[in-house]
């Protein structure tokens, strides 16, 4: 088990790439209230890795929704976009001990050859095909000269080697709302020989969450319970670059109509649009489960926000 940490330290990580939605809120609302029981502070990461869909002025609405929420941060943002060269460092240490391989094949690829193979593929825990391993076979010249060629290509981590060079079993401490604790095992082994860097964007979700979480101290993740399986992935390279294991927190997600989570890429209702039909802040609070802060605005049905450490 891990060792009690005398200073917490928090983040809420938002992509740009559309506007939040009352499952953001929920997740901002409750690293602010762990953060709050904990005598720890909250900062604030914008994960904007995706050149294609990550904008400024989403990054801006993200401010705008967290100071309406009366959401006070730590310093200055950190965003991920500035801090590849860093990700880089990494990827090359990996690269070091023989754990990435260059993989030229798409996703398209991938299924076609599942499709072909006429039996039922193998999936990863958020159900995409699991990948093969094609390109794992080639050799060290083979896999040189692909680098080399300039042809698009990811690189990916050899699962199997990489669970070997950690050296020990893997695992993480599991934190609750209530003060309990526990030891997870991680089973990173079920994702397969996962992508950390691809030709047009030179890091991956896993790799800059690792690296970020580490270079900001942070030392609790909350986050929701469909990125619960995706630690198995951060554990174990944490341990291999020798980086510190938070302890981490999984919370409920916020459902629509059909019993589906709340998602940007399905359109779901932004807080935006709520606060255009008339919602407070203060009714969002309440509706997700968390008081409203004391302060000058709360009786006026919106929450204070006017925090000295907000930027």
């Amino acid at each position: 088990m891990q060792e009690p940490v005398t200073q917490p330290v928090f983040r809420f990580a938002p992509s740009p790439n559309g506007r939040l939605h009352l499952g953001h809120a929920l997740s901002a609302l409750r690293n602010e209230a762990e953060a709050a029981r904990l005598g720890g502070k909250l900062l604030l990461r914008i994960e904007d890795i995706d050149p294609t869909r990550c904008r400024p002025e989403f990054e801006a609405h993200i401010r705008d929704d967290l100071d309406w929420l009366g959401i006070a941060f730590a310093g200055e943002p950190r965003r991920q976009s500035e801090h590849l060269a860093e990700h880089g460092v990494l990827l090359d240490r990996l690269a070091a001990r023989g754990l990435l391989y260059p993989c030229a094949c798409s996703r398209t690829a991938i299924r076609e050859a599942a499709d072909a193979s006429g039996a039922e593929p193998l999936r990863d825990p958020d159900g995409a095909i699991l990948y093969p391993g094609t390109c794992r076979a080639l050799s060290g010249a083979q896999r040189t000269e692909r680098v080399a060629s300039g042809e698009p290509h990811a690189l990916r981590l050899d699962m199997a080697a990489a669970i070997e060079a950690a050296g020990r079993q893997l695992s993480y401490v599991r934190f609750w709302p209530d003060g309990r604790e526990a030891e997870v095992r991680a089973q990173p082994a079920r994702w397969g020989d996962v992508t950390l860097a691809r030709k047009e964007t030179p890091t991956s979700y896993h790799l800059a969450v690792v690296a970020d979480d580490a270079a900001q101290g942070v030392t609790h993740v909350v986050r929701g319970e469909d990125l619960e399986a995706a630690t198995d992935v951060h554990v174990l390279l944490q341990v291999l670059l020798g980086l510190p294991t938070p302890r981490y927190q999984f919370h409920e997600l916020v459902l629509d109509e059909s019993h589906d989570k709340l998602s940007k890429s399905r359109g779901s209702t932004t807080l935006a649009q709520l606060r255009a039909e008339g919602l407070t802040a203060r009714e969002a609070r309440l509706r997700l489960g968390f008081p409203v802060p004391s302060g000058p605005d709360a009786e006026h049905g919106e929450p204070d926000h006017h925090g000295s450490d907000r930027q």
